[in-house]
Order: C-alpha cells, then sequence, then structure tokens
C-alpha cells in the first residue's frame, strides 16, 4: 500500500486553533500531536533490541527499557528477563547470585526467584520451609534472540512474534552484518525526529569524514509517502547548488567528490539484488516504534532509537549488506576496520550534538519538515500506548 501523506497534510508551520495560537507545554507545541507529546517513555506493545546477545551470560546483566529496571540473565542457550528490584527491600536483582540452576538469589537475604516464571522458589535465610514461598513473584518479561540482539517485549496481552518488529528484508534473506550500541542522552523523540529529518545531513554531516567523497544536494524538494509501515521520504527534485539572492551559490559538490548519488536506492550502477527488489522510493525510511531504514544501492543502515527513560535512549545501529562467502567476510574486515568508526562513531555522533536535550525551545517549523510532522501524524493515527511514567512498586501484602 503506498498512500501520499504531503498532499492531504496541513503546512507545517500552520497549527493554530481557531480560538488562537495553539497553546504550548514547555515552550513546544504538542498540540497536533498528544499522543506522541505523552509518549516521553517510549511506546508500549513492542519488541526492543535492548543489548548484545553475546553480552549476556550467567551474571546478571542490569539493562533499562522504557524507564523500567530489567536484569537479563543467560542459562544456557536461554536469555531470561526478570524485573530488576527483589519484592523483599527492592534491591537489584542484577546484583544477584546464581545459586541453583534456573534460579536467581537476591544478594541481600537469600529471595530466590526462577528465572522462567518469577516465582519465588525460596528464602535461604528463612529456610526449607519459609511460608511465603509460592506467595509472590516478580515480574518476568518476554525475551527473544534475533540479529545477535537481545529483543524484549514491554507489553500487554497476547504477546506478537519477534519478526513482527524486525524488518521483512532481515527475515528473509541471508546477510552479514556489523554494529554498535550505546546509551546517549536525550528523548528518544529527539533521536527519531533527527533521523528522518529531510534537511540536516546536506548541511551537518558535510564536515563528516565519511562524506568525504560523496556529493550530497544542496536542497530537495520532498514529499512523504507510506509504504505498508514505513514512511519514505521521496525526491521529487535534488538540486546540487543554488543561487541565493545577495549571497552567493552554495553547494556540496567539491573537485575530489565523486559523481552523485542516485534519488532513490533501486537506482545506479552494481545495485544489490535484494535491495532492488525491494523497490523503495526513497534512500530513507521510519517505522513504529522508532527504526530507521536509510537504504544505499549496496547496503542498508538501520538505526533503533529505543526509550531508556524519558532522557536517555539506546542508539542501536547496525549496517547489512545482502552476501555471503567471500564477500560477506571482506565486509566483515572493512566494517572492523573502517566503517564501524567513520559511519557508526564520527558520522552519527554528529547528531549526537544536536538531540542529546530533553526539551526543545518553541519550535519553528520549515518546508523541509514535512518528514517531521508525517513522522508524528504516523504516531497519532496509530495511537498506540504509551508508557508511563515508572511508579514504585506497591508493597507486597500476605494474606
Amino acid at each position: 500500500m503506498t498512500t501520499n501523506l504531503s498532499d492531504t497534510a496541513p503546512p507545517a508551520w500552520q497549527h493554530d486553533t481557531p480560538d488562537g495560537p495553539a497553546p504550548t507545554h514547555a515552550g513546544q507545541d504538542w498540540s497536533s500531536w498528544p499522543t506522541y507529546h505523552s509518549a516521553t517513555h517510549g511506546l508500549r506493545n513492542y519488541w526492543y533490541p535492548v543489548q548484545w546477545a553475546g553480552r549476556v551470560g550467567r551474571k546478571p546483566l542490569p539493562v533499562r527499557l522504557l524507564g523500567e529496571d530489567i536484569a537479563l540473565v543467560r542459562e544456557g542457550d536461554q536469555i531470561y528477563a526478570l524485573h530488576d528490584r527483589c519484592p523483599h527491600r527492592g534491591v537489584p536483582l542484577s546484583l544477584g547470585r546464581r545459586q541453583f540452576p534456573g534460579t536467581l538469589s537476591c544478594v541481600y537475604h537469600g529471595w530466590t526467584f526462577k528465572l522462567d516464571s518469577g516465582d519465588l522458589c525460596a528464602v535461604l535465610t528463612d529456610g526449607p520451609d519459609s511460608p511465603i514461598c509460592g506467595r509472590l513473584k516478580v515480574r518476568t518479561y518476554p525475551v527473544a534472540q534475533r540479529l545477535g540482539l537481545v529483543w524484549v517485549y514491554l507489553g500487554d496481552g497476547p504477546v506478537p512474534p519477534v519478526e513482527r518488529d524486525v524488518p521483512a528484508e532481515l527475515v528473509e534473506n541471508r546477510f552479514v552484518m556489523g554494529g554498535r550500541s550505546d546509551i546517549r542522552n536525550g528523548n528518544w523523540r529527539f533521536a527519531a525526529e533527527n533521523g528522518f529529518d529531510e534537511g540536516h545531513a546536506k548541511y551537518l554531516h558535510n564536515t563528516a569524514l565519511w562524506r568525504l567523497f560523496k556529493v550530497m544536494p544542496a536542497w530537495n524538494r520532498t514529499r512523504v509517502s507510506q509504504e505498508g509501515p514505513w514512511l519514505v521520504r521521496v525526491q521529487d527534485e535534488l538540486h546540487w547548488e543554488a543561487e541565493y539572492p545577495g549571497l552567493g551559490v552554495w553547494t556540496n559538490k567539491r573537485w575530489w567528490r565523486r559523481t552523485p548519488l542516485p534519488d532513490r536506492p533501486g537506482k545506479g550502477k552494481r545495485v544489490n539484488p535484494v535491495i532492488d527488489a525491494m523497490n523503495i522510493p526513497g534512500f530513507v525510511s521510519i517505522r513504529l516504534p522508532g527504526l530507521l531504514r536509510v537504504a544505499y544501492p549496496k547496503f542498508i543502515h538501520y538505526e533503533w532509537y529505543v526509550p531508556v527513560d524519558a532522557d536517555h535512549v539506546r542508539y542501536v545501529q547496525i549496517m547489512v549488506r545482502f552476501e555471503t562467502g567471500l564477500r560477506a567476510a571482506l565486509f566483515k574486515v572493512s566494517y572492523l576496520a573502517a566503517i564501524r568508526w567513520l559511519f557508526h562513531g564520527q558520522f552519527t555522533r554528529q547528531d549526537a550534538w544536536m538531540v542529546d536535550v530533553t526539551d526543545a525551545p518553541p519550535e519553528r517549523l520549515y518546508r523541509p519538515d514535512v518528514s517531521i510532522t508525517a513522522w508524528r501524524r504516523m504516531l497519532e493515527k496509530a495511537q498506540p500506548a504509551v508508557q508511563e511514567p515508572p511508579r514504585p512498586a506497591p508493597a507486597v501484602r500476605l494474606k
């Protein structure tokens, strides 16, 4: 399904009400996107990548997702996720000990919980006949392993398969990948908006080493269309230089830079057949709950903006090439030798300079911000459940 969102959307700067200017909150006009405004801690009922699977062992590992503290524990090939607080005195279970197979014991008093169910099965400092056993539990979370990552589901009702939230091309094809993950300051919404932002790459990133030999337009005429679960930025016009009245010519062209990239990933020389068959009308796409896809003729770059809490975001990046054999091996070498540092390092850290904030001043949107307003509008249309700010757990009362 393809939907053109630009034709029906009001101009990005027109959000006033019939009675006057739209209300603001903390300097930010959110009146047109109330669900988006309330999603400070993220969206529920989605799978999120929270850590590389190889980093999770028998020793509990703490992570925070959507403001909730979680302890990850490995038992053989299986990884489990438990709420990272003992219900006795609130000590983090990620500090716990592995006294018995399939269990985790709180380091404070030895309250011992089953990994698969969270049931309290023993209290080591109260003896084998402790009457509290079987009368309480800690919350557990669904866990899956895909793409070398640990995925955790925070939601209600039936749990969907993790493949629902993994791009179809990564489920249906063989590929080789490299990636990195780090936690950055700022709210996840600013990170997502930066990723799908139309205008910044042409100017902010023109000093990046990754861009040293790559030419980008000075400005574009852009519309946003919906392709299945994805919003896609489609370039109707590309302008490589422009004369600015009274100022002169501005361009990203330099004598050492190569021929400009085509206007969509399926065009150009030596296009990967998997990417060509995807028939994506533009390089940059985004989908819920906060996944960016930047498709080039030969590879695809993905970014997950995973809410840690209101002030931090887990920034997961992977680069994928749909190759096998020798070409796959060569990509692994090039990724570790250069791409990891140039693209997943210096290039994307330039974005962090701009989105390392937890609130924004009053915004004055301009024409290229059709990408941002389309993304906000998509979320409002879907009306996903938002994560409420964490509250202290209620005291456990025994019968």
